[in-house]
């Protein structure tokens, strides 16, 4: 394992790891990896049982409802389209299902493929170890076939430090990074300003509730309707080997994780927006 981190992180980043004195954000999801055993992260990471923790903590409306649940999809669509298939145990395991022109026995073969294996395993990722693997369908969120931006908060020591937004997610992949008073901090890709979210505080009420006692977890919002919907809580991002850009987001990140401080980094003027690199590439030098 501490080989395969060494190496992976390399390649990625084209840079050595330090996990003796680690500084840098990705560093310390490497270090998350090899050393933390948090016995809360698998029910937190489970798409299924950290509903009911949403739900506790900041009311049922935050929390898109299930509208089935399983090990093996039904040979017919079990609900009304649209609607979003995804697994319990993993990341990156979504099908969008919009009409019944959409390709019902595909999605089927890609259910069960998620179901074949653990997903954590091959990066490290020891909290979705245990998480039990399964399926689930949701309502779409949103206005099909169009996917909502998306809202990760990166929070602290139970303060969120700065917003990534992920817009185009299906066809041109951009993300883009704000801090808490919505100063840009990447480039922007758009053209001009993406306008602030309505719910922008209440996510980072949210965000900095459902992050209590930990030092840093990303949680995910979709801003639709009156309330925020919760989209997922994640511990490893990117599993620490997408690239920041600007690289000092990357350092900054790290004091924050490091010593709690408030982030300081500074605001950029309007540029290309950074891209989605991390797309579960096979693993290098032939390491399993």
């Amino acid at each position: 394992m501490l080989l395969r981190l060494h190496l992976t992180y390399l390649w990625r980043h084209k840079r050595l790891l330090s996990l003796t004195a680690p500084r840098l954000f990705t560093e310390l999801v490497q270090q998350r990896k090899l050393v933390d055993r948090d016995p809360r992260m698998p029910g937190l990471i489970d798409k299924l049982t950290v509903k009911r923790f949403v739900s506790d903590m900041l009311g049922p409306d935050w929390v898109t409802p299930t509208l089935w649940s399983g090990d093996i999809l039904p040979t017919t669509p079990p609900c009304s389209y649209p609607f979003v298939v995804k697994s319990r145990h993993g990341c990156k395991q979504v099908r969008v299902v919009c009409s019944q022109a959409d390709d019902w026995a595909m999605v089927r073969r890609s259910a069960a493929s998620w179901m074949r294996r653990s997903y954590g395993d091959w990066l490290d990722e020891w909290g979705y170890r245990d998480v039990p693997r399964g399926v689930l369908i949701e309502p779409f969120v949103g206005v099909a076939p169009v996917l909502p931006i998306d809202y990760k908060l990166y929070v602290f020591h139970g303060r969120v430090a700065v917003i990534q937004v992920h817009s185009d997610r299906a066809t041109n992949h951009r993300w883009t990074v704000f801090d808490r008073r919505w100063r840009r901090l990447s480039g922007d890709g758009l053209g001009e300003d993406m306008p602030q979210p309505m719910a922008l505080d209440r996510m980072i009420g949210g965000a900095e509730a459902l992050a209590s006692g930990f030092d840093f977890v990303r949680i995910d919002f979709y801003d639709v309707g009156r309330v925020p919907r919760f989209g997922e809580m994640t511990f490893y991002p990117g599993s620490g080997l997408d690239p920041f850009d600007p690289f000092s987001l990357d350092v900054s990140l790290g004091q924050c994780w490091l010593t709690g401080a408030p982030f300081t980094g500074a605001p950029v003027a309007s540029g290309p927006a950074s891209r989605s690199v991390y797309e579960a590439p096979s693993m290098p030098f032939g390491i399993s």
